[in-house]
């Protein structure tokens, strides 16, 4: 029988990862995220937790950035889909704010707690020259 999504609510593990990402503070918000993480960012491929802090610093600390959940889903099977908007301003300009709608598909290993097995991020459309 095929899984079937379920729209939920937002656990709080996704809404600190969401907000780790917002404030590079990663403690508690990257912790379902481990060494054998694999994450998929447009045609970016980052391997493990260290990485995918770091990855995220190098895109990130030049922006005012804020990432709101819309929509959430899981599947019996231990993904999870969720839908936002990104809303963000080079810091260098802050009056120029550009909207990114994003998909965030989590593969998790265990449920609870969450492990993140993998982690695939689509972003845009958006005009990068805009904010990078």
């Amino acid at each position: 029988m095929p899984d079937t999504a379920h729209a939920t609510a937002v656990p709080e593990w996704i809404l600190a990862f969401m907000d780790a990402i917002d404030t590079l503070d990663f403690d508690e918000g990257f912790a379902p995220l481990t060494e054998d993480t694999d994450m998929y960012f447009g045609t970016a491929h980052i391997h493990g937790v260290e990485a995918i802090k770091s990855f995220f610093v190098k895109i990130d600390a030049p922006l005012h950035i804020s990432h709101e959940v819309l929509e959430y889903w899981t599947t019996d099977n231990g993904v999870r889909l969720l839908r936002g908007e990104a809303v963000m301003a080079k810091k260098s300009h802050p009056e120029h704010v550009v909207r990114a709608p994003f998909t965030h598909i989590f593969e998790l290993e265990r449920q609870e707690p969450p492990r993140v097995r993998t982690l695939r991020v689509t972003a845009g459309p958006l005009r990068t020259d805009s904010v990078m």
